[in-house]
């Protein structure tokens, strides 16, 4: 290769490009989400764990047990995912790779605890709840050896729902009330009112049937009703109403206050038709929580609405049943068709407190002034039958 010379005798080097120079490239960091790497780290160390734990547990160590078997291989499974991981990535991926085996263990606990309680009330009570006549039948002609076709619970679920609504009519009205009270008009006593209901919220539950046996029914002389139950459940739900119902009550925008005291309107007002309104997904979700709240307690219940065998639909007169009450008494029988129908009543209470929840969240899911779809499609409907949007489409027709 020559050198080119210019015709005045210098040499001219050759002129090369810069070389390019590589920008860095930016690695998209993932947040949240399970990669395959987590999924087989996971299930790599629940087979290692549980192997070296049935060898440790059940062949070396003088232990036995399924509760200390699955704390113990619990335990294992974490360090030996901790050691998996440590081989694969850096400090702080292994942090969080940790941080998200241990949440998503943790919920996936739960959830199998509360699935082996459905299944195993579900197991017992199968027997009796296959029958049609668990619904259609009290127990009043029902003997401890009598088969298990005859004989129900329709009784105790009159009795529940009764119990239930009349408490939901005494403690929705004051819980709402005491929720406006403390976050829309406040003063001195905001503070003492929350202060008593926050302490009623861990109230327990007997200290409820204690307070109304001794005030209602040993002073006052009414006699042992679903009426005195419900007044029980009304001590227990209330707190809980007003809790949720103040939460959501000061979600609503003071936006919306500021524009109602603009137009003139008053304080009642603005409450009653700005911020009830506006708020009425979440209480009614505070009102589902406190109805499931109370159709479960047992031992208010047992103070106060005493026990019979047969139908009482009169929750006012004589004593009353409910479905607490009824478990409560017939799982502690010798006989099994006596245990089986406890268990029966159990799974229908279970039932019914799943309904309510999920209508608690169905109901509470929209945020405060959040409009469902109905109310968007009736909106739009409206818009679109104004006059003057009428004329206007004509014109242009």
């Amino acid at each position: 290769m020559t050198t080119p010379v210019s015709t005045t005798g210098t040499t001219v080097l050759p002129v090369t490009a810069p070389a390019a120079v590589e920008e860095p490239v930016e690695r998209r960091i993932r947040l949240g989400g399970v990669d395959e790497g987590t999924v087989l780290t996971v299930v790599g160390a629940a087979a290692g764990s549980l192997a070296l734990t049935w060898l440790l547990y059940e062949r070396i160590l003088p232990f036995s047990g399924a509760f200390g078997f699955l704390v113990c291989w619990y335990l294992v499974f974490l360090a030996t995912a901790w050691g998996i991981a440590r081989l694969q990535w850096d400090a702080r991926t292994v942090r969080d790779r940790m941080v998200q085996i241990l949440v998503g263990s943790s919920g996936l606990l739960v959830v199998a605890l509360i699935f082996d309680q459905i299944g195993y009330v579900a197991f017992r009570g199968e027997h009796a709840a296959s029958h049609a006549n668990f619904f259609t039948q009290d127990m009043l002609r029902t003997a401890t050896l009598s088969p298990i076709t005859s004989g129900g619970a329709l009784n105790a679920v009159v009795g529940s729902l009764e119990q239930l609504g009349l408490a939901t009519l005494f403690a929705v009205p004051l819980g709402i009330a005491a929720a406006v009270f403390m976050s829309e008009i406040g003063g001195r006593l905001a503070r003492p009112v929350r202060t008593v209901v926050e302490a009623m919220t861990a109230l327990p539950s007997i200290v409820a049937g204690l307070f109304v046996l001794g005030v209602v029914i040993l002073t006052l002389g009414l006699q042992k009703s679903g009426f005195a139950a419900s007044l029980a459940l009304t001590v227990m739900m209330m707190p809980i109403v007003t809790r949720a119902a103040e939460v959501v009550i000061r979600l609503v925008p003071g936006t919306l206050r500021e524009a109602s005291y603009a137009l003139g309107g008053s304080q009642w007002r603005t409450v009653l038709n700005v911020v009830l309104p506006t708020a009425r997904p979440g209480l009614v979700t505070a009102v589902v929580l406190g109805m499931a709240r109370g159709v479960g307690e047992t031992s208010p219940v047992l103070l106060t609405s005493g026990f019979t065998s047969g139908m009482n639909a009169n929750p006012f007169s004589d004593h009353q049943v409910s479905l607490p009450l009824y478990i409560w008494n017939y799982v502690r029988y010798p006989a099994p068709d006596m245990v089986a129908r406890g268990f029966a009543a159990a799974l229908t209470l279970m039932v019914l407190v799943l309904v309510l929840f999920a209508t608690a969240r169905i109901v509470g899911g929209r945020r405060p002034g959040e409009l469902t779809r109905r109310q968007r499609r009736r909106i739009a409907r409206d818009l679109l039958a104004l006059p003057g949007d009428r004329d206007l489409s004509d014109e242009e027709n």
